[in-house]
């Protein structure tokens, strides 16, 4: 989703008191909105085609959502139209995603093959697979991709490595590593001084400096 729509949510509870951390000054900090994601590579025909990802939100980011939902049952056309506003913001940011093989980026299909918005209690699910354009192999290769928001207005992190997992068919002879980067003191004091309303010089490359990286590396048959 947009940083516009996360912002207009946010600022949707603050407005009407709903967000307790609206009382705290990190409520205006960046980051002001929380997702955290699960991955798993998608294989056909033992080349990589893409990555199913997992991405549960906040409650606060996820409370338009589910209101916008309402009682609505799963396979309501609700949350299908819901599901699809979601994804068309996840697309226009090339899915906050970026891929890359021997110091190249791999492109990513505009369109993904399947999406889901789901309830799980007070937050927000959304499931998609993520396609690459082209097939990748996987005999000795090694991958890195990395998903965050460029402005750090939203936190995007995989919790633990128990976020990242392999397919059966991959398990044996593939590896998936997570590297989280330690940004130092004045990195931090520097988001924690921006408000909601305000965005970091594009250069600066915020959201960058706090994204992890994973490795899936597989070695020669």
């Amino acid at each position: 989703m947009t940083v516009k729509l996360l912002s207009y949510n946010i600022y949707k509870r603050a407005l009407f008191g709903l967000a307790a951390l609206a009382m705290s000054p990190l409520a205006w900090s960046h980051p002001h909105s929380f997702i955290s994601m699960q991955t798993t590579p998608v294989v056909h025909q033992d080349r990589l085609t893409g990555l199913k990802m997992v991405w549960t939100m906040d409650e606060i980011t996820s409370a338009d959502l589910l209101y916008d939902a309402g009682s609505a049952t799963p396979d309501s056309p609700v949350w299908k139209k819901l599901a699809a506003e979601v994804m068309a913001n996840v697309l226009a940011q090339h899915y906050f995603t970026e891929f890359w093989h021997q110091g190249r980026a791999v492109k990513f299909d505009n369109l993904p093959p399947s999406y889901q918005l789901a309830r799980s209690g007070a937050k927000a699910v959304l499931t998609f697979v993520l396609p690459l354009a082209q097939p990748q192999p996987l005999a000795g290769q090694t991958y890195t991709f990395s998903t965050f928001d460029p402005t750090y207005f939203v936190d995007m992190t995989w919790n633990d490595a128990q976020a990242l997992s392999l397919p059966d068919e991959m398990k044996t002879r593939c590896q998936l590593t997570l590297q989280t980067p330690k940004p130092d003191a004045s990195l931090k004091a520097f988001a924690l001084s921006l408000d909601k309303a305000d965005a970091p010089p594009e250069s600066m490359d915020l959201g960058r400096q706090f994204a992890q990286k994973v490795t899936l590396s597989c070695p020669p048959s």
